[in-house]
């Protein structure tokens, strides 16, 4: 007969400290009462008014499109440079690459304006080459475009590498063995392994994209219909109209919320649906036992040694797919 269950004990958590609780407390208040000072500011009997403008449409459309086009090349560009970092020993090339990742993150948004300017404007190190084939990117939505890669690429990159970092190598190794082609084994394993991360960072980038104001400000410029944004909008507007300014401001802070409370959901979604079906243990990829999409980490562990040989199969299965 089998013995009786283990008791689990119930773990205390220990409380952090008074100083700690109050300064956390300030820290919320230092971001949320800017928020809350637009809601409570915001015009909201003439909010439709402000909305249904046609140069404010005009630059939803515009944002919209350079927010979209920026990501798809942030993910294009990002998710290889991702893969190429973290797949990579450590040496002085790697650490070069992850300060040109970051820098940018840190450089204000005017600096790299100027940046883009110095290699893709007319007189620039490759403005004259792109000149010459008919391409003239600053002032132009493309140019817009391109400065929104900018700044949201480093997003992805950063994201991206941490959860392939994460990935088991003995996924590779036993899709290599049972014949599957790198290619296959990233696109069939390893993108739905770090999948719940991918639209993480996908949403992070696309956030940063949309609300870009000063590389596309000192790049690309504030040309209504072609380059004029929704933040280049507001800046236009706070001096001439402050409620239609916030009324803006609103509906992008809106936007970007909506956008982060959908990724919380569908990432705790798809994080509950895998701690259920990988049963009590909590050993499914998601679970919120274990940092999110890190792939099979235990798979060297004895007890992991079903979803290893799990793993083989399917990638011998891919391998007669070939």
């Amino acid at each position: 007969m089998p013995g009786p269950a283990p008791i689990r004990r119930r773990q205390r958590r220990a409380r952090p400290p008074a100083a700690l609780l109050i300064l956390a407390g300030v820290a919320v208040l230092f971001l949320a009462l800017p928020l809350i000072g637009i809601v409570t500011r915001a015009p909201w009997s003439r909010l439709p008014h402000y909305l249904s403008d046609p140069s404010v449409l005009e630059a939803l459309r515009l944002s919209l499109l350079c927010s979209l086009c920026a990501l798809g090349l942030a993910l294009l560009l990002g998710v290889p440079l991702a893969w190429t970092l973290a797949r990579y020993p450590r040496s002085p090339t790697k650490t070069a690459l992850h300060a040109l990742v970051l820098l940018p993150m840190v450089l204000p948004p005017t600096v790299g304006g100027v940046a883009l300017l110095s290699a893709f404007g007319r007189r620039g190190v490759l403005g004259p080459l792109l000149e010459h084939f008919g391409v003239v990117l600053p002032f132009s939505t493309a140019g817009a475009v391109l400065s929104a890669t900018f700044v949201a690429l480093p997003f992805v990159v950063i994201t991206m590498e941490a959860a392939f970092g994460g990935v088991d190598p003995a996924v590779h190794e036993a899709a290599a063995t049972s014949g599957a082609s790198a290619w296959r084994t990233f696109r069939s394993v390893t993108l739905p392994i770090v999948g719940d991360t991918l639209v993480a960072a996908a949403v992070l980038a696309w956030c940063r994209a949309l609300g870009e104001f000063g590389a596309t400000l000192t790049f690309a410029g504030n040309l209504p219909g072609t380059t004029q944004t929704l933040p280049l909008k507001v800046y236009l507007l706070l001096t001439d109209d402050p409620d239609g300014a916030t009324a803006v401001s609103l509906l992008l802070v809106l936007v970007a919320a909506v956008a982060l409370l959908l990724l919380r959901h569908s990432v705790s979604g798809s994080a509950s649906i895998e701690a259920t079906t990988s049963g009590p243990g909590g050993t499914g990829i998601g679970s919120p036992r274990r940092r999110p999409n890190l792939g099979v980490e235990n798979a060297r562990k004895p007890s992991a040694r079903p979803a290893a040989m799990a793993i083989r199969a399917k990638s011998r299965a891919f391998g007669k797919q070939r």
